[in-house]
């Protein structure tokens, strides 16, 4: 049997790349793993031998000691992978296929799953609605920045792509469908971006910049990304955004008033989550400034897309209520100009597809977009700090080498 090797926490601001057990199709006691999760039997699963998997700003969250994640957790929810061994109960997926797997866990069984509401799936997670590969909270299903993982419910969960060859020669791009492309396109979808639309995305990190270019390819005439660090604001202009940089300005009214003439826009997306901070030289750690900002320049009736990430325990929080995922939101005034606000995991399965036929049509270019960098796996720590230190880049997790 072969071996396996994966990015595992070991505590605030550690990771480290160590021997893992090689996957099966049983949901083994381990971090995380719920007591009535332990055990569970997935014949309808596959064996991934993982051909990119990706750093998520969520998984940083994770790392920054932000969450309640256990040590050992093996992370990892944006995977890639050529299926290398079947379950029984698999009937529709074969050896060797190439598939995107959605970060989303879903049984494909249960009301939420055949509404769509894949981020919701109630039998993945005995703790909560909604599962997620290598992530606190949801499930302890074993995550993809490995070698090897198992994936559940193989038959409805997998993207398989039509061609291989073409998959391998697109797969910088094919890789962004398992999160931050879903992620950023359910942003602009959910802020209501249509064709005209001025479109204000806070945060560069590659969910915003994913949401951007989402934005583009949905017509909106203008987009403004909002950031503290000018190289991750280069990076938005280098495929035709606007910028404003949140370092140097704590009054973004005035700032858009300067590119459109008038200080709202259409729509607004939340690409930053409860890690914001305030904005102007020397500003702390806000949780709430983001949701309070957008509110205050989206124009009255629109419509807020929230795909950046809130959590129900913060323990590194700046104040107690914050510890709980409570934040001093102006509601009033959300209610008063009548927003509507989309929160929550994007249901990945509801957009994977029609954006992979976008790649490969060529139309979609979100590698480009958000720097793609490909590197090793043993690299992975360093890829982590370099990312925690700002550097607009996506790193793409290559563990075999199997795109030299």
């Amino acid at each position: 049997m072969a071996g396996n090797r994966g990015v595992v926490y070991q505590g605030k601001g550690i990771v480290e790349v160590k021997d893992i057990d090689y996957p099966d199709l049983v949901l083994r006691e381990g971090p995380g793993v719920p007591k009535s999760n332990v055990g569970r039997k997935c014949e309808h699963g596959v064996v991934l031998k993982v051909i990119t998997t990706n750093i998520c700003g969520s998984d940083q969250h994770m790392v920054r000691g932000r969450t309640t994640a256990p040590e050992g957790l093996v992370l990892g929810h944006e995977i890639t992978g050529e299926v290398v061994e079947v379950g029984r109960d698999v009937e529709f997926v074969k050896k060797g296929d190439i598939a995107s797997v959605p970060f989303n866990i879903a049984c494909g069984r249960c009301v939420m799953c055949r509404e769509q509401k894949t981020h919701i799936c109630l039998n993945v997670n005995p703790e909560r609605p909604g599962g997620a590969y290598g992530y606190v909270d949801m499930g302890g299903w074993v995550g993809g920045q490995s070698e090897y993982v198992m994936v559940p419910y193989a038959d409805f969960q997998l993207l398989v792509f039509p061609d291989r060859d073409q998959a391998m020669e697109k797969i910088l791009d094919l890789t962004m469908l398992s999160d931050i492309f879903p992620t950023g396109y359910h942003g602009a979808v959910s802020a209501g971006v249509k064709t005209g639309s001025t479109v204000y995305v806070a945060g560069a990190g590659p969910v915003g910049l994913a949401a951007a270019h989402s934005a583009q390819l949905l017509g909106a005439s203008v987009v403004i990304v909002g950031d503290m660090q000018e190289e991750r604001l280069k990076q938005a202009e280098s495929f035709g955004c606007e910028t404003v940089n949140l370092a140097m300005h704590d009054n973004l009214g005035e700032q858009i008033e300067q590119i459109l003439g008038e200080p709202i826009v259409d729509c607004s997306i939340d690409a930053v989550g409860f890690e914001a901070s305030g904005h102007g030289e020397g500003a702390e750690e806000q949780p709430a400034v983001v949701l309070n900002t957008i509110m205050d320049v989206t124009k009255a009736g629109g419509s807020l897309g929230i795909p950046g990430l809130y959590v129900t325990e913060d323990p590194g929080a700046a104040d107690e209520d914050a510890k709980t995922g409570s934040l001093k939101v102006r509601f009033g005034q959300g209610w008063a100009k009548a927003h509507t606000f989309v929160t929550g995991q994007t249901p990945a399965m509801l957009y994977n597809r029609d954006l992979m036929k976008a790649i490969l049509s060529g139309r979609a270019n979100i590698a480009k977009a958000v720097n793609a960098t490909v590197i090793g796996l043993d690299d992975a720590p360093q890829g982590y700090s370099d990312f925690d230190k700002g550097a607009s880049k996506k790193f793409i997790i290559d563990p075999h080498g199997s795109l030299k």
